[in-house]
């Protein structure tokens, strides 16, 4: 039975009207409706005829995240009266509930790219639903070029709705060709806002690190609002690990702590969509921001982050970065408090803050690796995507580097159009690199275990499985998780994929055993049987090259990418000579990653994967604290073999003694006291007076002259010792001004020492950074004396000391510390050094070094 009561609450039903009139009119349309509204709900049911009355049409609604489609699809079929997979179903990837009668569908936008791949007219849907569309997602944006195309060109009856609760509307406008905004009214729930910065600064997001100390603030913030507010607590954190911290922190909180995200099991994210009796704190990513509504809550907790992609072409893959969350995503937060009673969101940030955060989330187009995007375009027939609708259009140097990969895996010819074998690939919903590994794989092991082993490195399995891929392949054939069942379908369907037919012509290596068992009995190139370790191996190795790993000591290796990477404590692989690293994160504090998943290889795999990275030649480079110099033998930054180098080039010596200064400093050289005190000096007088007086504070910039100062010295080099002989204060002299002149004014400009009226020639200490020139003298010392004494013009900051050097006062005008500050001083030191002068005017006494007994005689 449809629930109207349900139907009837939802305030999008105003704005329904509208839409329908802008769909008929124009075929294409905006929905801007705030959280809670029901666009992701009610629209689909109405739109396809369910409810409302209106002509049956088959829907599809696209949404970005598998989380959201469950989500979205349940509701609407509770929504309807119905079990999911009838009237409305969903499919993700590995997961299908839908039938012959399903005519709402909601899909994610990766399962939409490869239907359009499948089927350009996509035959039989009459209307599409871009939901969430201002995430900005490359498969959505690429899902939304392809309509457009298909509208233009095949089905010009096609609709196109982009709805989202924040969404740029003027821009999706446009892209759809002058669509029409439709806007629906808002929940009349209110959410308050609340400012909640830490008290003390923290630092900055970098790569996959947060601050320890934000955290602990989100947790502080999570406990205040738990008490002053009733409600369940949502709370926004940008990964996995940061939700695991915080999780800890949170121990003995009077509510139940969910932990939420795209690898939780099925059960914890029902759990966290169902309405408790019991009061929970569920801590989330980003997929609670959109199309859930999450029962129970009335406070949201914001951390402000989230996670953006970033290309890192090194590894092969594309990494993840923690940024600050745009005002868009903090609107779509705050909504999840306000959708069913009035709520509060924290945000812990400023309200200055706020105003300079960036509007909308950066399009993943202009940071994404695009070797997935520019295999899909090449496939539908514009390599280059100058033809394709597009908000952004995509770099050209990502471009240019994603069609190298293309080339690489063997997708793509020269100029980028595809071929069989690319062809192949698009359709298998994999990064280029994975189904590189599928087909070559199959045809060295069989479609079947290349499939497996493909399909575990496209959904990371649970960490439960361990480290090691092939007992991880082990357990996911034994389990009957829901891992486990999504990873069979996968299997499944990527078998299927690597068995179909194939251009003979296409790289890509012997036809596969149609019984999916390789008609070898050991991998090529490698002394491996063909089981488990040595399979899984292999796959992951053609996989990810650039991680295969060689050991530097028991349980730490050096990937070929250059970055060191370690096991965990009990891991069954430490001693393990090779490894093909499939998945690994950067702990804070960390200089290695952390190897997560990875399988035993063997040196032969190793280069038989990772071909492209084989090098032989002379290295001369900075290394380990002294110049190293040799032949190498290399797989990236792995070393095969090694020997010294006995004649190097000198220009690469003297590179590498560049880059060894540039990395450890210029205290290499050898510095005086003297020669420290001249770089302070001059250091002074490019502050003070600019000009022709050189910038020495900066070792920076001193090494970018290091043909003005360290020559010859540096040419004749050969090692860190010869570093160490070089007189930095000898070599510095090179720097004055003598061209014009300025350079015999120095002890002028700046000297050394300053006479003071006692007679004392007393040292200058120029080493402040920003500040004046410090002249520490004894008090008495200055008696009589009226003006600040001065060097180029700058006044000096005088340290008056007592009779025993001790700090008694500072100033910059001693005019002003005679008639005032003194009298302190005077009283608070008399006592303690009678044999001293302390005269009731020290500006007219007579200045010395000694003490009374001495001026008597």
């Amino acid at each position: 039975m449809i629930r109207r009561s349900a139907l009837d609450a939802l305030p999008v039903r105003e704005a329904v009207p509208a839409l329908v009139s802008a769909l008929d009119a124009h075929g294409t349309a905006v929905l801007c409706a705030p959280p809670g509204t029901g666009k992701t709900t009610l629209v689909p049911l109405v739109l396809a005829g369910l409810v409302g009355g209106g002509p049956r049409q088959r829907v599809v609604v696209a949404e970005p995240r598998r989380i959201a489609a469950r989500a979205a699809a349940r509701r609407m079929a509770w929504l309807f009266g119905e079990q999911v997979g009838g009237s409305v179903g969903f499919t993700v990837r590995g997961e299908r509930v839908a039938g012959p009668s399903t005519v709402v569908e909601v899909v994610t936008t990766g399962v939409l790219l490869q239907r359009l791949q499948r089927d350009q007219e996509l035959s039989g849907v009459d209307l599409v639903i871009l939901d969430e569309c201002h995430e900005r997602h490359l498969d959505a944006d690429t899902v939304a070029a392809f309509l457009l195309d298909v509208r233009e060109t095949l089905r010009p009856e096609l609709r196109l709705v982009a709805a989202s609760a924040t969404t740029d509307a003027a821009g999706w406008a446009r892209l759809l060709g002058d669509a029409p905004v439709v806007e629906a009214a808002g929940v009349s729930y209110p959410v308050e806002t609340v400012w909640a910065p830490p008290a003390r600064p923290v630092k900055p997001p970098h790569g996959m690190r947060v601050d320890p100390a934000q955290l602990a603030h989100v947790a502080s913030v999570v406990r205040r609002a738990l008490a002053e507010r009733s409600g369940d607590v949502l709370c926004f954190l940008p990964g996995v690990g940061e939700i695991a911290r915080v999780a800890g922190l949170l121990r003995g909180v009077d509510a139940e702590v969910l932990q939420v995200h795209g690898r939780a099991a099925a059960a914890v994210q029902d759990a966290a969509l169902t309405a408790s009796d019991h009061r929970r704190v569920i801590l989330a990513t980003a997929v609670a921001e959109s199309s859930l509504t999450v029962p129970g809550v009335r406070v949201v907790v914001d951390s402000g982050l989230a996670r953006e992609p970033r290309v890192d072409h090194a590894r092969g893959l594309g990494a993840l970065a923690t940024v600050r969350a745009s005002r868009a995503a903090g609107r779509q937060r705050a909504g999840r408090a306000g959708r069913e009673a009035p709520g509060a969101v924290y945000r812990c940030w400023t309200e200055a803050e706020d105003v300079r955060l960036p509007a909308f989330p950066a399009p993943e187009i202009r940071i994404a690796d695009l070797a997935q995007f520019a295999l899909q375009a090449a496939c539908w027939g514009d390599p280059d995507a100058a033809g394709l609708a597009l908000l952004d259009p995509p770099p050209a140097g990502a471009m240019a580097a994603a069609r190298e990969v293309l080339v690489a895996v063997g997708a793509v010819d020269a100029a980028g159009r595809p071929n069989a074998r690319g062809r192949r690939m698009a359709r298998l919903g994999l990064h280029p690199r994975l189904a590189r590994a599928l087909l070559d794989g199959a045809a060295a092991v069989g479609a079947r275990r290349a499939a497996e082993v493909v399909a575990l490195l496209s959904e990371e399995p649970p960490r439960e499985y361990g480290d090691d891929l092939a007992a991880a392949w082990r357990s996911a054939r034994r389990g009957g998780d829901a891992y486990g069942v999504r990873w069979r379908a996968e299997a499944a369907r990527l078998r299927r994929a690597a068995l179909a037919p194939a251009d003979p012509s296409a790289p890509g290596g012997p036809a596969v055993d149609p019984a999916g068992i390789s008609p070898t009995p050991a991998l090529p190139g490698t002394g491996l049987s063909p089981g488990d370790d040595g399979v899984a191996g292999l796959v992951a190795a053609l996989a990810f090259p650039e991680r295969v790993a060689k050991a530097k000591g028991e349980g730490a290796f050096l990937m070929a990418s250059g970055t060191g990477a370690e096991l965990g404590d009990g891991s069954p692989l430490r001693r393990a000579p090779w490894l093909a690293v499939a998945v690994a994160d950067r702990p804070p504090h960390s200089a290695s990653a952390r190897i997560r998943l990875a399988a035993v290889i063997d040196e032969g795999t190793a280069l038989a994967a990772a071909a492209h990275l084989r090098t032989e030649g002379d290295e001369v480079r900075w290394e380990d604290g002294d110049l190293v110099a040799r032949a190498a033998h290399r797989l990236g930054a792995v070393e095969l073999a090694v020997r010294p180098l006995r004649d190097p080039d000198p220009a690469l010596v003297r590179a590498a003694l560049l880059d060894g200064l540039r990395s450890e400093g210029l205290g290499l050289l050898r510095w005086s006291a003297d020669a420290r005190a001249l770089r302070a000096r001059l250091g002074f007088l490019h502050r003070a007076l600019g000009g022709a007086w050189p910038d020495v504070a900066d070792d920076g910039a001193l090494l970018e002259r290091a043909d003005d100062w360290l020559e010859p010295e540096l040419s004749r080099a050969r090692r860190r010792s010869d570093l160490g002989r070089i007189d930095a204060g000898q070599a510095l002299r090179r720097l004055l001004p003598w061209a014009t002149g300025e350079a015999a004014r120095l002890d002028e400009l700046a000297p050394e020492r300053l006479e003071v009226p006692s007679g004392s020639r007393i040292r200058v200490d120029y080493s402040a950074e920003h500040g004046q020139p410090v002249l520490a003298v004894k008090l008495q010392e200055l008696f009589g004396l009226a003006e600040t004494p001065e060097v180029a013009g700058v006044p000096v900051l005088v340290h008056l000391l007592s009779p025993a050097g001790r700090p008694a006062a500072v100033t910059a005008d001693l005019a002003s510390f005679w008639k005032g500050g003194y009298r302190a001083v005077r009283a608070e030191l008399r006592g303690r050094y009678p044999k001293h002068p302390w005269p009731e005017d020290p500006s007219t006494a007579e200045p010395t070094r000694h003490t009374n007994a001495r001026l008597r005689r």
